[in-house]
């Protein structure tokens, strides 16, 4: 079993990694935005889904096969370049000139839809296997069955994953009357579609490990 010294330093660093804001974050904080607290907890759960689904399939072995693989790895990156650039694209466009009133029309979102698009987001990202294949294997103990190992690290990471989505929500949440001044909340949401758009393009020219 894990020594519980080597899991409190995975916590650690990976509590730090999944403060960083990213698409992820970006997301969670536009509908915390838009919807209020009715669909933090489906982001929260999106997150881990998403989450749960790219470190599991890194873990199984797929992260291997796409760093074997250029064409495989090339694959991947182009669709999570794309499906990124677009995310920004639609939310630097929906940008509110009159504040969180014209947000809170926006009737089209649901708890489910928040959900599949959080999930999408947090696994559709061609860092994420290649993250998990260099970052997990610093904590495990060759010496020691995997499998007991992986279980734990994944279960942990995933459970991170979610507080902080959930954590991220609620905070939003909580400042949505200071957030909701039209400056402000345009000036956030351009400013999370022009960092998704950076992203995507960061993903486009993304390397394939060697």
């Amino acid at each position: 079993m894990m020594s519980f010294d080597l899991w409190l330093a995975f916590v650690a660093a990976s509590t730090v990694l999944l403060l960083i804001p990213g698409p992820t974050v970006l997301l969670v904080l536009s509908y915390a935005l838009s919807k209020g607290r009715s669909v933090a907890l489906a982001s929260a759960a999106g997150v881990a889904l998403g989450d749960l689904t790219a470190m599991t399939a890194s873990l199984a072995g797929l992260g291997a096969l796409v760093l074997a693989s250029a064409a495989l790895f090339s694959v991947l990156k182009w669709v999570g370049a794309g499906y990124l650039l677009w995310m920004g694209w639609t939310l630097l466009r929906s940008a509110p000139s009159s504040g969180m009133q014209a947000m809170a029309r926006q009737s089209d979102i649901t708890a489910h839809g928040v959900f599949g698009h959080a999930a999408a987001v947090t696994a559709l990202n061609p860092k994420s296997i290649a993250f998990f294949i260099a970052f997990v294997p610093q904590f495990l103990r060759p010496d020691l069955p995997l499998v007991p190992q992986f279980a734990v690290l994944i279960a942990t990471f995933v459970g991170l994953a979610a507080l902080n989505a959930l954590a991220y929500a609620l905070l939003a949440d909580r400042l949505r009357a200071w957030i909701g001044r039209p400056r402000v909340i345009t000036g956030l949401t351009r400013t999370g579609g022009l960092t998704l758009m950076g992203m995507g393009l960061a993903t486009a020219v993304l390397r394939r490990p060697v």
